[in-house]
């Protein structure tokens, strides 16, 4: 009995989980650059019940049993999301489609090798350098310039160029009046001349092992994935005048959403009757 009890509550916090994960999906659908998010459930570490057979035959497995599931950890789907045309120079948006030879990627930019491997999309990121001057990633172009120059995100990150520098220009220079090459670099389009200045674009080999941060950015741990500055073979565009906007499905957020109410309610439901069975046990089968 008491095992069904904790199947129950385990499986309410899962759907609790899960709750809140689509519930912080909803909230940033309007989000430039965001990246939904998926819990991902598992069941609890199997027990295995083997029986042993005839003599000199191999011990023979009749079974798994499971006691409930939890959420074990929370994956971004770093899909390519939609582009909005805001008409505004200062925003920019990403568009990126890297081929892996050999790999065809679903629309979640999943991929199975032909070991069995499964491999994820790169993907092409903006650089930035946060207010403690670590390096993030981020598909969030809403950038302006500030009053000494330089190129920031929304949140006041600076954005670099080659080289891992800021980028700066001169003062009371009007982001109106510059215009971003298909090579990234940015002219004067008063003048026609290059402003020397050009955007750091990097491509992580294995987006799912950025570790998610707030303001739509990201961390990646050394190691753990490969980076590099993208080249010229690499199949991306930077537009200038567009937002990538968030890759969230609204409709099946609403749909994830309403079923993780309702299973959390069936697991209530069994946990109040396995305290009710519990209380009869002790206040009546128990005076018997």
């Amino acid at each position: 009995m008491l095992r069904g009890l904790y199947t129950a509550a385990a499986g309410m916090m899962t759907q609790q989980r899960k709750h809140d994960t689509v519930t912080n999906n909803i909230s940033n659908a309007n989000t430039p650059g965001f990246k939904q998010v998926n819990a991902i459930s598992r069941s609890f570490p199997d027990m295995l019940l083997e029986l042993t057979g005839v003599q000199g035959e191999k011990a023979k497995r009749i079974g798994i049993l499971n006691t409930g599931v939890f959420a074990e950890e929370s994956l971004s789907i770093h899909a390519q999301g939609d582009l909005s045309d805001t008409g505004r120079a200062s925003d920019f948006a990403i568009m990126s489609d890297i081929e892996v030879p050999g790999l065809t990627f679903d629309a979640s930019g999943k991929a199975v090798a032909a070991n069995g491997d499964v491999m994820f999309q790169p993907q092409v990121f903006f650089t930035v350098q946060d207010r403690d001057g670590e390096v993030r990633y981020t598909r969030d172009g809403t950038f302006t310039l500030n009053e000494e120059g330089f190129l920031v995100t929304s949140d006041g990150s600076n954005v670099l160029g080659t080289n891992n520098a800021r980028i700066q220009f001169e003062p009371g220079t009007a982001i109106e009046n510059l215009t971003l090459t298909r090579g990234q670099r940015f002219i004067d389009s008063r003048t026609g001349l290059d402003t020397g200045r050009q955007l750091l674009m990097t491509l992580v080999e294995n987006p799912n092992k950025l570790v998610r941060e707030g303001n739509s950015k990201f961390r990646l741990q050394d190691g753990s994935s490969p980076v590099r500055p993208v080249d010229a073979n690499d199949r991306f565009e930077v537009r200038q005048g567009f937002i990538e906007r968030s890759n969230i499905d609204s409709a099946q957020s609403m749909v994830d959403l309403i079923s993780a109410l309702r299973a959390y309610e069936s697991n209530q439901k069994m946990v109040q009757y396995y305290d009710e069975s519990l209380r009869k046990a002790v206040t009546e089968v128990g005076r018997v």
